[in-house]
């Protein structure tokens, strides 16, 4: 009796999401094309030299095989779309909120009747720090505030800043940057990533479909939602 070729299983396990029709439709022909001969053979068999036990359990437990994988991937196709959904509910839950993204960006705007205000910033440490300086820059390269912010746990953290200098003049209106200076008890530098201020606008979905995708605006553009640091 012929065996079941090891391809078609690789086939059914491995096939993608593009190809798990064609690969039930095979399997399905295999299985009908399998109980015809196995039929077949066991009407024409020989009496005196039976089919051995062992080799029908075999061909029997291959095509259960073929079966088992095909609604193992199922299921788990199911699983997949459970999760995109979920996913994309809660993106949709983060439009117009305020959160943190990698970035290093502070925008300030003047208003007469409420002076200057500044975007938030934050900072992410693998591990505690026992001492981070923030510095915010010009676009233009000069220091207009610095922050002693002292000790700062390991994870996420968020500041604000006025908008003012370190003596208390207000900034122009305008696009500046923020950079932080982390050490350890040694006095040694400490690896941090610089979060900026961002407004989610709307959720779409990536490449392929499965990704999503917040857009921050024509500033930042469009992220995933593991990017997502903080929401404000």
């Amino acid at each position: 009796m012929s065996t079941i070729d090891t391809s078609v299983l690789n086939g059914v396990n491995g096939g993608s999401t593009s190809t798990n029709g064609a690969s039930a439709r095979r399997s399905d022909d295999l299985r009908d094309s399998f109980m015809t001969l196995l039929i077949t053979q066991l009407q024409n068999q020989d009496p005196l030299n039976p089919m051995e036990n062992a080799e029908m359990t075999s061909q029997l437990a291959q095509i259960n095989t073929v079966s088992g994988i095909e609604e193992l991937n199922s299921t788990l196709k199911g699983i997949t779309q459970q999760m995109d959904a979920s996913r994309t509910l809660q993106a949709a839950g983060l439009i117009d909120k305020a959160v943190l993204v990698p970035g290093n960006s502070v925008m300030v705007s003047v208003d007469e009747t409420n002076g200057s205000y500044a975007t938030p910033f934050g900072i992410e440490l693998g591990s505690p720090a026992d001492n981070v300086v923030a510095t915010i820059v010009s676009k233009a390269g000069e220091v207009v505030y610095t922050k002693d912010l002292g000790a700062v746990a390991a994870g996420v953290e968020s500041f604000s800043w006025g908008g003012l200098t370190n003596e208390g003049a207000a900034v122009p209106a305008g696009a500046y940057s923020v950079n932080f200076k982390a050490t350890n008890a040694k006095g040694e530098l400490m690896e941090s990533r610089a979060l900026n201020y961002a407004l989610v606008q709307g959720v779409s979905p990536g490449a392929g479909g499965n990704d999503v995708r917040l857009d921050l605006g024509a500033i930042y553009g469009q992220v995933a939602l593991d990017q997502i640091k903080q929401i404000l």
